[in-house]
């Protein structure tokens, strides 16, 4: 395609003349700063240098459109009608060039003066007894800042005047120089940007002072402005520097293009483009601002905010996306699938402008679709199924095997996980244009979906107009989508690298103390959060605490107390036990969790407004209308946290400060079976003992849970599944250890998810699992069996091979899950969901056994686990099995299958 002459272009405005002479892409140069001739693609991604001043020169504008001249797009030396370079112009072009660079400075300058405004202040304020920040955080939010501001007031009071006074004869090479050879202050302050927002970010959470001095920095305008001030936030205006660099370089191109060579310039801006190249590919390309921000066709910067891979339900079937969040506009794009070796491009799917995005309520969202939730026994299932790749992966790696295989392997895993990714999250996420259509995400976080929201609603509060994208600026904007992006991979496990931490695979406990900071009363709650297969789930909950600004969970009082209900009718000795037995607890807090993690590597905890407006309450099950007061996370350090003692924490949120507990139990240690040292309980105790004991033929404790459970828990949604308070149980089992004559009360008062989670526990702690050690590797082989005929034999023969107590107490208990997944339209437990609770508590290997099969933390999930769930599976869908009938029934071959 010939290069448009000079003679060839039609009539131009004055500002498409200048856009289309500044086309600055800075990879159309080498490192010489020489241009390379290049043919841009259609829709391709240009990056105009951009004038911030508020006006450009009016004499270019009259003589362009008297004339019908325009500026070629092409090379300086393409500027005369004859090819030949015009000094005179050229000049003029310099000078141009120079003005504009000089405006966006003063307005830089005065950017960086209200940065560094409220910096003494704040220092003025850390050797006080009440100090908004410390020294160290403002050395780190401000470091560098004062160094930079130096830099360029001499700068720009030496520029200035030569441009006022411009003629032909005017040098500034050497200003230019100067500054490219005081980017190392640059280094330091983009080596330092992370961290400084992220210190700045925590401090506004932290701290309500400093967050209303970070949202509203007042920017003095330019001198010829109507407008005195803008407010500017901390956030935007730290981003100015990275911002300045790459302007400055893309400056140092035009005008070295409209610089003659004899010019005693030049060499000089040659310099100070080959300095200022080197430094630009140097530094972090993550918050290179190339990577940041994308130019509109009308010189304005419209920068990514945030960007991340949501499931979208579109025409009823969940499609992975990646949303890019961006000062203006939310994108949901797609890649597009390229042949190997081609550039990689996303594919827009829609937009929204936000000055036209709303988020419907609950009450407007019934015409919505409807959100399909997978259910648990299946995701269970691919959970077992990636874990049992991943040890085969690791095997496959312990014993040097082929790369073939191990490929193979990985990307059976990578479907695996994409499939989990897809199908696990349920939380609707609405996003509705005013204009017309509505969209709906699902998220596995609230705290994730809580994230999006604020992000955009923060943008909101700047006035936004509303506008439709061209084609081609919507091409340009997706364009720039894959060069912008902050997240690369698809968050799955199959992605991380070999050295990259597994996670923690076992039991952490954590409890939750108190809340302070809220500024009016209100019935508050927490939730935790932990990351799982690459996504988070919500794993526990505390009570709601009503009608206050200090929630305190531990302590022991009615309404919001150990059980959350009035407790006066209970006797003295009983309400004393209670009293006795939650504060002996460690750290006398009745709000321990037990959460399982698997590969975990954070803990976020979400503090809520507790809603009980019924009219707000949506008729999808998987809405959540309680209003999000604050939410934070921690990383879970394996030193820090692989400790015996518990480890004291806060985390401070929007002002909020949560003052929390946790202590880490390894999965090898968690398999451990401790005998009781005194025969007198029944926790650690051989069921054998227990029922001699007691003259009974299942123990007291399964009979007394199992009625209980059955009479006001067997349609409570997640039974079993969900975890009791860990301190409630702790109280049951030390009544049930005691033989308390309470016991009964206690258990009509007590929370139900605590007694289903005590029964769990007495399983748990049997010196040996209920289905014995002896007999788990013929459990093992005999469900492996094929023949239908010869499992149901073996199977029913292991049966007939337990002890009495034994036998009689697993078939009771098998009967009563059956009972519980009667009512699985209600409680959402299906067989297969009882199975994976019970089935590794009640069929383990013994300890022996077990350090075989945990060498690797990923095995949790191991083949032997699936097979623990499939042999319970195997029973609980079996007609009804009777005692009489089995022994009555006998088989004459060895338990050795």
């Amino acid at each position: 395609m010939e290069p448009l002459s000079h003679r060839g272009l039609p009539r131009l405005s004055w500002i498409d003349t200048l856009y289309s002479n500044f086309n600055y892409g800075a990879e159309d140069y080498d490192a010489e700063g020489n241009e390379e001739p290049k043919a841009l693609p259609e829709g391709s991604e240009t990056m105009p240098y951009i004038d911030e001043s508020p006006t450009m020169s009016p004499q270019l504008s009259a003589r362009g459109q008297e004339s019908g001249d325009g500026v070629s797009p092409t090379p300086a030396d393409g500027l005369s009608t004859g090819g030949e370079r015009d000094a005179g112009k050229g000049l003029e072009m310099r000078k141009l060039v120079l003005s504009g660079f000089l405006a966006s400075e003063e307005i830089y300058i005065n950017q960086l003066e209200a940065l560094l405004l409220p910096m003494k202040p704040l220092k003025a304020t850390a050797t006080t007894s009440q100090p908004v920040l410390t020294l160290q955080q403002i050395e780190t939010i401000f470091y560098k800042i004062q160094d930079i501001y130096e830099i360029h007031k001499e700068f720009y009071d030496n520029l200035c005047p030569k441009v006022q006074q411009w003629d032909s004869n005017i040098t500034m090479g050497h200003l230019f120089q100067k500054l490219a050879s005081q980017l190392g202050v640059y280094k330091a302050f983009v080596d330092n940007y992370k961290i400084a927002l992220e210190t700045a970010e925590k401090c506004s959470q932290s701290n309500y002072q400093f967050q209303k001095i970070s949202e509203e920095l007042k920017v003095k305008g330019p001198k010829d402005s109507k407008e005195s001030h803008t407010s500017v936030t901390m956030e935007a205006l730290l981003y100015k520097p990275i911002d300045r660099v790459t302007r400055s370089t893309l400056v140092l191109h035009d005008l070295l293009k409209h610089t003659p060579s004899d010019h005693p310039d030049y060499p000089l801006l040659q310099d100070a483009l080959r300095i200022s190249q080197n430094f630009l590919s140097s530094i972090n390309e993550d918050i290179d601002p190339r990577r940041t921000a994308v130019t509109t066709p009308k010189g304005e910067t419209r920068q990514l905010i945030k960007d991340g891979f949501l499931v979208e339900l579109s025409e009823g079937s969940r499609k992975l996306r990646h949303v890019f969040l961006f000062t203006d506009v939310l994108l949901c794009a797609k890649l597009k699938k390229t042949a190997v070796g081609k550039h990689q491009q996303y594919d827009c799917k829609w937009y929204v402008p936000l000055a036209d995005l709303v988020f419907p309520s609950p009450e407007e969202s019934e015409h919505c679709p409807q959100v399909h939730v997978i259910p648990d026994h299946e995701l269970e299932d691919m959970k077992m199924k990636i874990s049992a790749i991943k040890s085969e992966v690791q095997k496959e790696k312990a014993n040097k095997g082929q790369s073939r295989a191990i490929e193979r392997l990985k990307k059976k895993m990578f479907e695996n996980e994409f499939w989990l990714l897809l199908n696990s999250p349920a939380i609707p996420f609405r996003i509705h244009n005013r204009n017309g259509k509505s969209y709906l995400f699902l998220l596995s976080s609230d705290y994730e979906r809580s994230e999006w929201r604020e992000a955009i609603q923060k943008l909101q509060k700047k006035d936004l107009q509303a506008f439709v994208l061209s084609s081609v600026e919507l091409q340009v904007l997706t364009g720039s989508c894959f060069k912008l992006r902050t997240v690369h991979n698809i968050p799955v496990t199959s992605n991380k690298d070999d050295d990259e931490s597994p996670g923690l695979y076992g039991f952490l406990h954590v409890i939750v103390h108190s809340a302070k900071g809220f500024k009016q009363s209100a019935n508050l709650y927490c939730t935790l959060e932990v990351d799982s297969f690459g996504y988070f789930v919500s794993k526990a909950k505390t009570r709601v605490f009503r009608d206050t600004t200090e929630p305190q969970w531990n302590e022991v009082r009615g309404g919001c107390g150990v059980w959350g209900r009035d407790r006066a009718h209970l006797p003295a000795q009983a309400l004393e036990l209670i009293q006795v037995l939650v504060l002996s607890h460690p750290l006398s807090s009745p709000q321990e969790f037990e959460i399982e993690l698997e590969g975990s590597q954070s803990l976020r905890i979400l503090c809520y407004e507790k809603c009980y407006d019924k009219t707000k309450l949506n008729k999808d099950n998987n809405e959540i209308v309680d209003k999000i007061m604050g939410k934070g996370q921690i990383q879970l350090d394996p030193q820090a946290v692989q400790t015996k003692n518990w480890h004291m924490d806060v985390i401070e949120m929007n002002g909020i400060k949560v003052e929390f507990s946790m202590k880490f139990t390894s999965r090898d240690m968690s398999l451990k079976r401790t005998p009781s040292k005194k025969q007198t309980g029944v926790f650690g105790v051989k069921i054998s003992v227990v029922t001699k004991r007691e003259r009974s033929k299942v123990p007291y404790i399964v009979r007394q849970c199992i009625e209980e459970v059955e009479k006001r828990g067997i349609e409570e949604v997640g039974i079993y599944r969900i975890s009791g308070v860990a301190t409630d149980i702790q109280a049951l089992k030390a009544v049930f250890d005691a033989n308390n004559k309470d016991i009964l009360v206690m258990l009509s008062d007590m929370d139900i998810n605590a007694i289903a989670g005590t029964l769990k526990l007495y399983f748990r702690e049997l010196p040996e699992p209920l289905l014995t050690d002896r007999l788990y590797p013929a459990f093992m082989e005999g469900i492996a069996l094929s023949d239908p005929a010869a499992k149901e034999n073996c199977m029913m023969h292991l049966l007939r091979s337990l002890p009495d107590p034994n036998l009689i107490t697993f078939l009771f208990l098998l009967e009563h899950l059956k009972r519980v997944a009667e009512k699985e339209p209600i409680n959402k437990m299906s067989l297969h969901n009882l199975a994976t609770v019970f089935g590794p508590t009640l069929l383990r290997p013994s300890e022996g056994e077990s350090k075989g099969h945990l060498t690797l933390a990923s095995d949790i999930w191991s083949h032997d686990v699936m097979a623990q769930v499939q042999v319970l599976l195997y029973y609980l869908q079996h007609p009804p099995i009777s005692f009489t009938e089995l022994k009555r029934n006998t088989l004459y071959f060895s338990t050795d299958v």
